[in-house]
């Protein structure tokens, strides 16, 4: 009587939600995209801050929502069309290094630092390159067993 689960083979990605995204983020320069989102966000928070450290400059402030606006913008289209990456990591960088002026000193450095280390990671993505081999695989081609739980 045949087995009811089928046996996986060592190496072989596992079907569902999980590989999917896996090979989805394989593809394009996720962390700097994530990163370079994350720190427009932070920015466009600290506007709404508080605090009573507010710096606004232009028209009602309207460059101090721009930018970090535009750094989240940047960073989805890095996730959602990686062959204009570096059009878009360089535009992040310059917005995140002119959020030091406009946006509460780029939120406080947080949102700056988020920023400008996303662009530097998008600009640095290769696409041609082959994934990293993922722990299994490692150990699979080392001859150990891999561990359960």
């Amino acid at each position: 009587m045949p087995d009811a689960v089928p046996h996986e083979t060592p190496g072989a990605p596992r079907p569902g939600p999980r590989s999917t995204f896996r090979r989805w983020r394989a593809r394009r320069p996720f962390w700097g995209g994530l990163l370079l989102t994350l720190g427009g966000a932070e920015i466009l928070l600290t506007e709404k801050a508080s605090l009573k450290v507010v710096l606004h400059i232009g028209m009602q402030g309207l460059a101090g929502y721009l930018l970090p606006t535009l750094m989240v913008l940047c960073g989805l289209l890095t996730l959602f069309s990686p062959a204009q990456r570096l059009f878009y990591s360089l535009t992040g960088v310059l917005l995140s290094l002119g959020s030091w002026v406009t946006s509460n000193l780029g939120g406080f450095f947080v949102g700056l630092l988020l920023g400008v280390t996303g662009s530097c990671l998008t600009f640095g993505w290769l696409p041609d390159q082959e994934p990293r081999p993922g722990r299994r695989e490692r150990r699979a081609e080392a001859g150990r067993p891999a561990p359960t739980g």
